[in-house]
């Protein structure tokens, strides 16, 4: 999770929050051009609203939702914009050998961190081994205008990427209006261009990964960029001394079992750093910083070790530290 630094207000700046996706938003900006605060507030809970609408796995009547109830192999219609963050999806997936894979929801759905809830006993390996035959990105085909399962009980969760998504629309639709100063921030996963009313750079803070309290580990300023922050120390749930982690490894079908406990990546789009945060977390620390040097990537690595936290960084991260 990344948090917003600074509790006071400055003059100039503008806040506007609301609820969205199962979350929060938060938007700081400068308002030099006076803007209608309150009719720029509904578009972006409209533009929101429409995301929502297009990829929410918990809306029935969605647009994903829809797709998944299609319980055939023949072309689905689908948006510009559910089909852009399928196709974003889909190369990560394949960019990350598989690790971020969006058919893997009746997996995520099996472990009890979908719709459903949690499960009554943990999934036996027979019922695990069955729902992993009906994922994989190979059997998800993308075209213009529309979308084909090869299985048809393929069932596609873009909660891995949409909040990001979600992100770039807002900040988008801010640049039209001629604002180029701002935070936009949805349940942690960020973008930040120019700087704050008082001539400073926006500084945000990566959260200590503990569920007991909000705690600061590293406080960074990332320029014109967008910030996302996978982590497991939030959504798990623990049976008879087992925890489980809401991040499913494709490749096994089970919840990650390792000691990275979050990731935190800088890149120019939110939609793709959010999406990486969650591949790079599921491979974990030794393969996952092996993986972001090799791509030249912006990440930092929080370790759970025996006497605490440690965190490590790409050389790509370093100029973002405070």
């Amino acid at each position: 999770m990344v948090l917003v630094t600074g509790c006071q207000q400055p003059p100039g700046e503008s806040v506007l929050q609301g609820r969205t996706m199962g979350t929060t938003y938060t938007i700081k900006f400068v308002n030099s051009k006076n803007l209608n605060e309150q009719g720029l507030k509904q578009d972006i809970d409209s533009l929101l609203e429409k995301v929502n609408k297009q990829m929410s796995t918990y809306d029935p009547e969605s647009e994903l939702s829809r797709f998944n109830q299609w319980k055939s192999t023949a072309p689905f219609p689908l948006s510009e914009a559910t089909l852009t963050v399928m196709q974003e999806a889909k190369r990560l997936g394949q960019l990350s050998e598989g690790l971020l894979d969006v058919t893997v929801g009746p997996l995520v759905n099996l472990w009890g961190f979908g719709p459903a809830g949690r499960p009554e006993n943990v999934p036996s390996v027979e019922l695990i081994e069955s729902t992993k035959a009906r994922t994989g990105l190979d059997k998800l085909q993308l075209d213009a205008g529309y979308a084909r399962k090869r299985e048809a009980e393929l069932y596609v969760d873009l909660s891995t990427i949409a909040k990001g998504y979600g992100v770039d629309v807002v900040a988008n639709h801010l640049e039209r209006q001629g604002i180029h100063n701002y935070l936009v921030e949805i349940g942690g996963e960020m973008r930040l261009k120019g700087i704050k009313s008082t001539a400073q750079p926006w500084r945000v803070a990566i959260e200590k990964p503990v569920s007991t309290e909000r705690a600061v580990q590293q406080v960074i300023s990332v320029g014109d960029n967008a910030v996302a922050t996978s982590g497991d120390y939030r959504n798990y749930y623990e049976e008879d001394g087992i925890r489980y982690s809401h991040l499913i490894d494709p490749t096994t079908g089970y919840p990650i079992k390792h000691n990275l406990v979050s990731v935190t990546v800088v890149h120019p789009s939110s939609m793709t750093a959010d999406g990486l945060a969650t591949a790079l977390n599921i491979m974990g620390a030794e393969r996952g910083l092996a993986f972001a040097r090799e791509q030249n990537l912006a990440v930092m690595f929080i370790i759970r070790e025996k006497d605490g936290f440690s965190a490590y960084n790409t050389a790509e991260f370093d100029p973002y530290l405070q």
